[in-house]
């Protein structure tokens, strides 16, 4: 199916065909008949062979008109598999639950442009997934799992943290991939927390403010949000002088719960 079939540059895609990152990534999933598996953007099909064939239940999300019916001429042969032509952003994963209490898992190899979107969609739907193994590119999953006072953390890190177990798995070369990409990819493992978690549109308000412009004081940038963000800050055992990705998820926590006090 590969050899005929050309990437859209305007669909981010890169297919990865070698097979011992396949392998990697499915022996990491674990795949097992009786479980139903969200793939999104399965592209060629490397990755849903495996799945398929572990006798679980796939469900493909593929946004390609193109690959969606080549995907489903490629399995035809297997009552296990299903292929959604979707947008991934807009599927209601609630709608794909199996009918006695399960919960889904998902695979995906995304690319960079709709990483913060399906990351916070992700998060929305967490409920209905026991685990995520996504594939991004690496600077992604860096940004992810970065930790306080680092470069790279910022609202996407912050806001997985709040919600999400993050582990990074490996690397992934841009020759494993057709056509090769200019960055390498990684692999990182989701999982959602237990327990109670911040309702998530108040607390993305907040942490989006609080990054708005990183080379600020975390007050300059909550200013718009509220006249008080000082006080509030010193209620948090925050200093205002500092920058938003200086933040631990704990005073993440503290600053949310002070600025819910103060709107009840």
């Amino acid at each position: 199916m590969g050899s005929t079939f050309h990437a859209k540059k305007s669909l981010g895609q890169n297919f990865l065909e070698d097979e011992r990152y396949v392998q990697r990534i499915i022996e990491h999933v674990g795949p097992v008949s009786g479980e139903t598996i969200v793939e999104i953007g399965p592209g060629r099909g490397s990755i849903t062979a495996g799945l398929v064939d572990s006798g679980a239940t796939v469900i493909a999300i593929e946004l390609d008109r193109d690959l969606a019916p080549m995907l489903r001429r490629a399995f035809s042969a297997a009552p296990n598999f299903t292929v959604i032509e979707a947008d991934a952003l807009s599927v209601d994963f609630r709608e794909l639950m199996p009918a006695a209490d399960g919960k889904l898992r998902l695979v995906a190899n995304l690319p960079y442009y709709i990483s913060t979107a399906i990351l916070q969609r992700l998060i929305e739907f967490r409920d209905s997934f026991t685990d995520f193994t996504l594939m991004f590119q690496l600077e992604v999953v860096e940004r992810i799992t970065a930790s306080p006072g680092s470069s790279e953390r910022g609202f996407l890190t912050v806001m997985v943290e709040a919600y999400m177990e993050s582990t990074k798995l490996f690397d992934i070369p841009p020759s494993a991939f057709r056509p090769r990409p200019k960055v390498n990819s990684a692999v990182v493992s989701l999982r959602p927390k237990p327990g109670s978690c911040p309702p998530m549109p108040e607390f993305r308000k907040l942490v989006g403010a609080a990054f708005a412009q990183k080379r600020k004081t975390i007050l300059n940038n909550l200013k718009p949000l509220s006249g008080r963000s000082r006080e509030l800050l010193e209620t948090a055992d925050i200093d205002p002088a500092r920058r938003a990705e200086s933040l631990t998820l704990q005073e993440w926590l503290q600053l949310f719960k002070a600025f819910a006090d103060f709107e009840v």
